[in-house]
């Protein structure tokens, strides 16, 4: 029996709600910014505390703005009701090839977090607890999810693929389309009960599910005691790992005595001319501060895959050891692939920020290597793309 399932009672867009997921971005007045030049915006509800009209008030006070939003939301029509229905997605951009997916609901007792737990859905990163409360206060507000889980199906991808690229090419026109701020379309499609449904529920839940983007919600689900979680299953020709870099707002040290510091520890560190990018490939890290880049080569230790990743050398020995900051710490800003070298180097020679850290994208065998093992990635580790656009699909929790 699949572990994939049917959204029983589903909320499907009209138009305009679709939104980024609530953790892309790097900074909070972006959040405000959109949904004031767009009210319907799904992100409204999922970051009430940013919306203009609930500025100045914390996560938890403004909960009650959240679920007034989707309830007009839903009573002005710009959502519409379905029932037992998974919905086709398709991802296009000029230039790009089409990424496919499903949005349907997971078994949450299916979430394996090491080796000895047995489970389909594998989550392969550490988390922030702190936001996975705000998504289950969120969700329990609200009784609906609104922004879905990415798993990988690296069991049946290439099946799952181009059944998906068959069913959205003999659908007809879509529900409804979205235009993200890449300007990639996001359509949409309903599939009902029947023969069609059953092959890609037992297609999409047929082999291990990564999660992709979503670690915090599918723990908020587990947290929040939610017997299944809202997912969109895709494919690994579906998506790419794009870098995850790093912002330290606050330096605990000088930046020349940060550079002894890690020569002390080991790595090799130059400097280098012309403006700082992400590194081409693994085992060199970038870094911007004080109108100065550095390749820095951080040492090795052990022979493990996992402990060796660049991620995992920049959380340990320069956050940690060098810096003495903690992952979790509010002077780190982790900002996703949709930001450009520039644009962290530009934080911090405006004097927003001290450091810059540039971090090679993670390597898919890597991903996979790390996560068929059940071990953790280190947190925010990879950004993937495309991303499953929010407020498209909304799932009504059973009361």
């Amino acid at each position: 029996m699949t572990v994939v399932h049917p959204i029983a009672r589903a909320w499907i867009t009209t138009g305009g709600t679709g939104a980024q997921n609530y953790d892309e971005f790097a900074d909070d007045a972006e959040i405000t910014a959109i949904v004031a030049a767009n009210p319907h915006s799904a992100l409204g509800i999922e970051m009430p505390h940013r919306a203009p009209d609930s500025v100045g008030k914390s996560f938890l006070d403004s909960l009650p703005d959240a679920v007034a939003r989707l309830t007009e939301a839903k009573a002005d029509g710009s959502y519409t009701p379905a029932e037992q229905v998974v919905v086709l997605y398709r991802i296009s951009a000029p230039g790009e090839e089409n990424a496919y997916g499903l949005w349907a609901m997971v078994d949450t007792d299916q979430i394996s977090t090491r080796a000895d737990e047995p489970g389909l859905v594998i989550r392969n990163e550490d988390v922030f607890i702190a936001k996975v409360r705000e998504r289950v206060a969120l969700a329990e507000a609200l009784g609906h999810l609104l922004s879905p889980v990415l798993l990988l199906q690296t069991g049946r991808g290439d099946e799952l693929h181009a059944a998906l690229a068959a069913a959205t090419e003999s659908a007809g026109a879509p529900a409804a389309t979205d235009v993200d701020q890449s300007g990639r379309t996001h359509a949409i499609w309903l599939l009902g009960p029947g023969p069609a449904q059953d092959e890609l529920t037992a297609l999409a839940g047929g082999g291990d599910l990564v999660v992709a983007d979503g670690n915090h919600r599918s723990l908020a689900a587990q947290t929040g005691g939610f017997p299944r979680f809202l997912s969109v299953i895709t494919t690994p020709a579906s998506v790419a790992i794009q870098p995850y870099n790093r912002l330290v707002s606050e330096l605990t040290t000088t930046p020349d005595e940060l550079l002894d510091r890690l020569r002390a520890a080991g790595a090799e560190v130059t400097e280098t001319a012309g403006p700082v990018g992400v590194p081409t490939t693994g085992g060199t890290v970038h870094l911007h501060l004080a109108g100065r880049g550095y390749a820095v080569t951080l040492p090795h230790v052990g022979a493990g895959r996992l402990e060796n990743l660049d991620h995992a050398l920049v959380e340990r020995l320069l956050l940690r050891d060098v810096l003495g900051l903690d992952p979790g710490d509010k002077r780190i800003n982790y900002v996703g692939g949709d930001y450009p070298a520039s644009w962290l180097t530009g934080e911090v020679d405006a004097g927003r920020a001290e450091l810059a850290v540039l971090v090679a994208p993670v390597t898919v065998d890597d991903f996979v290597a790390v996560n068929l093992a059940r071990e953790k990635m280190p947190r925010k580790s990879t950004w993937f793309t495309p991303k499953a656009r929010a407020g498209l699909v909304v799932a009504e929790l059973p009361r």
